[in-house]
């Protein structure tokens, strides 16, 4: 696969193409599926490269603070970074993230969504919003590829989800 130069942004799945399901572990190692989740509402996947550190955090933290207005909106978002459950459940121990965060430690979901950072080996930062379709699989609603120092918008994605 060829490398994304660093003054580009992935080719991230675009909306109306059909949602790769997949289940991988939260932070706390409890399996977690992707179409399960979309039976009881959208799902807004937060992709991030690395836990423990400034905007990153700051996302997972606009998770975690306003569950309610994601609720309201009829989503559930989750996080999504190539870091361990381990590291993950000890960075929201760490810092009070009770949003749930998804371990893609083998880059399968950031590689199918189009957000492999392949230089770093880690999930670029971008967010896809997942709706379930008429048959009932998930179908991308919106979706946004990001620089690593420009953090997710919630105003814009809850725009989106409107």
């Amino acid at each position: 696969m060829p490398s994304t130069p660093a003054n580009t942004l992935p080719t991230i799945i675009a909306p109306g193409m059909t949602a790769p399901d997949f289940t991988i572990d939260t932070q706390g190692r409890d399996p977690w599926s992707l179409a399960a989740a979309l039976k009881k509402s959208d799902v807004v996947l937060c992709f991030f490269p690395f836990a423990f550190t400034g905007v990153c955090g700051v996302e997972m933290e606009c998770l975690s603070k306003e569950m309610l207005r994601w609720e309201q909106a009829g989503a559930a978002p989750v996080g999504v970074s190539c870091d361990s459950s381990p590291a993950l459940n000890a960075w929201a121990d760490r810092d009070g993230i009770t949003a749930t965060m998804l371990s893609d430690i083998h880059r399968d979901v950031c590689t199918a969504y189009g957000l492999h950072w392949v230089e770093m080996n880690v999930a670029h930062r971008g967010t896809v919003i997942i709706g379930q379709s008429d048959t009932g699989t998930g179908v991308v609603r919106w979706s946004q590829a990001r620089e690593p120092r420009d953090g997710m918008d919630i105003e814009q994605v809850l725009e989106a989800l409107a």
